[in-house]
């Protein structure tokens, strides 16, 4: 179960990727936007903000999180879909996932399908976290192999679900598209306020989110003692407040190489 306000904890940090790969989609007046994975729906109310005569569309598989982002007094339209069903409409011009691909496994073969599945012309925008070899993903791989916590968490645990930006900028090559593909490292200053880690704090909005589901309450909160521990070593305070760099991956792809620009 996903819980939107823990997911928008730190909701700046989280927002800054999403604008920063938009900034790369050249779309003028695309004729239908899908935000797939749009979790609480914050980020594509501002896609109707940037294009007011198009027809903006946010699907997440939470119905938590959908119940939340329906509940804004916006021009879109939200709805509860798993991102594996779902297939572009023939005036589909431009496609988001912003930190969706990660959970989804085999997305590689999503991506080649929607572009080529997309209109001529079209964006694929999307972007995933790259940080799965960063102290963070290592220390919670760490506590979850200990003794106690290796049978009820076998397998919970992914290694690294995404590719590398050369990887995914081939693949949509391949299919025909032009791309744009790279990636940042963003040093996110976390305050250090309150009982918790922040990365911890962090953590809880998304990594963590298949341990809490396998635990009870007793064990939750004996691992997450655990992990709060070994990330205060690989994260320390200074200055108040804990710097956590999180690189992430983006790609921006035009399907048809040679198309015409949208009139």
């Amino acid at each position: 179960m996903w819980d939107p306000s823990t997911y928008l904890r730190y909701g700046d940090e989280r927002s800054r990727p999403f604008h920063d790969l938009l900034a790369r989609v050249g779309a003028e007046r695309p004729r239908a936007v899908i935000d797939l994975g749009c979790g609480p729906g914050t980020l594509t109310a501002t896609l109707a903000g940037r294009w007011p005569g198009s027809r903006i569309t946010g699907l997440d598989s939470s119905p938590e999180m959908i119940a939340r982002a329906a509940a804004l007094d916006v021009p879109v339209t939200f709805g509860v879909r798993d991102v594996r069903d779902w297939r572009p409409a023939p005036d589909v011009d431009v496609l988001v996932g912003n930190a969706v691909l990660q959970w989804v496994p085999e997305h590689s073969d999503l991506l080649a399908h929607w572009a080529t599945e997309l209109p001529a012309g079209a964006w694929l925008a999307f972007q995933v976290p790259g940080n799965f070899a960063a102290p963070s993903h290592l220390a919670l791989h760490e506590v979850a192999g200990r003794g106690r916590w290796r049978e009820p968490l076998a397998g919970l645990l992914r290694a690294a679900p995404v590719d590398e930006p050369v990887g995914y900028a081939a693949l949509l090559t391949g299919a025909g598209c032009a791309v744009d593909a790279w990636e940042t490292t963003y040093v996110h200053l976390l305050p250090a306020a309150g009982a918790d880690h922040p990365v911890l704090a962090w953590m809880e909005g998304t990594a963590l989110r298949p341990v809490r589901a396998a635990l009870d309450a007793a064990g939750w909160a004996d691992f997450r003692a655990e992990l709060g521990v070994a990330l205060a070593e690989a994260y320390p305070v200074r200055q108040g407040q804990v710097y956590f760099p999180f690189r992430r991956i983006f790609v921006v792809a035009r399907t048809g190489a040679h198309a015409e620009e949208n009139s």
